[in-house]
């Protein structure tokens, strides 16, 4: 369950990030917007806001400063407005109740790329795990707003659900009792998953936006039949399909260069 926090702390306090901003040039401004009567909470690091958006959307469990790596990156800072969201669900966006609607979780993305998006540039969307699905869909149904999609170690196959012995435990109210909220929020995702990409699935032709697919040959959380999923769907855009070798399922953690420089790539 701890899966997408394996090299970080499950939660950061906010005392523990303002002394990790403390001697950083760019500070994060924290944000929100409301979406159906919740507060979605962000942070925004931004030189300018003439930039392009750049939008990081965490999986499950997870929290904006699951990319702080990315957020503190000088090269996308001097290039991109980035934003890190809290997703429903999590952070400080309505922590502890799940939203497990695809659909619902884009739209509240959408919300906050309307509110900063002050140029109208098209926007680039890294979508990690769970989140990129979410990023997806906001490509397949506002293409004209999305420049580029990357989707880093994409759990999209709505046949290989990845489940584990100790999943169904997870469900039990004892356990949940016991546990930090956000995790039992990513079980509630994990158990409706299926459902979703079930959903999306005559969805896929439709996306048009550019995308990337980069998948960890080594990743044991995301089953890398995900990647052989996309190359089949994803057949209406323009794609680039990256499995790395020697590479787990924390990619933008293990590879971050790699990720930054398809991030400045013909921007």
């Amino acid at each position: 369950m701890s899966s997408c926090f394996m090299l970080n702390k499950y939660i950061y306090t906010d005392k523990e990030l303002s002394a990790h901003f403390e001697n950083e040039n760019l500070k994060p401004s924290y944000k929100k917007v409301l979406f159906l009567n919740h507060a979605l909470h962000y942070a925004v690091i931004s030189k300018s806001d003439s930039l392009p958006l750049l939008v990081f959307v965490h999986g499950a469990p997870g929290a904006w400063y699951g990319y702080l790596n990315l957020m503190d990156d000088t090269l996308l800072q001097q290039n991109y407005k980035l934003i890190a969201i809290d997703r429903l669900g999590y952070g400080k966006s309505n922590y502890g109740v799940a939203e497990t609607s695809t659909q619902l979780q884009a739209l509240a993305i959408k919300e906050i790329i309307d509110k900063e998006n002050f140029t109208g540039k098209k926007v680039v969307l890294l979508g990690r795990s769970y989140g990129a699905p979410i990023a997806a869909w906001l490509s397949i149904n506002y293409p004209k707003q999305i420049k580029k999609l990357f989707m880093v170690s994409p759990v999209i196959d709505p046949q290989n659900e990845k489940f584990y012995w100790f999943s169904g435990i997870a469900k039990w109210k004892a356990i949940q009792w016991m546990l930090p909220k956000m995790f039992n929020v990513a079980t509630e995702e994990k158990y409706s998953h299926e459902h979703e990409m079930t959903l999306m699935l005559p969805e896929w032709e439709k996306l048009h936006t550019p995308t990337f697919v980069i998948t960890g040959e080594n990743d044991k959380i995301a089953d890398t039949c995900n990647f052989s999923f996309a190359r089949t769907h994803l057949n209406k855009c323009e794609s680039v399909f990256l499995k790395l070798q020697n590479t787990g399922h924390l990619i933008t953690y293990e590879k971050p260069e790699l990720i930054r420089n398809l991030l400045l790539q013909n921007m």
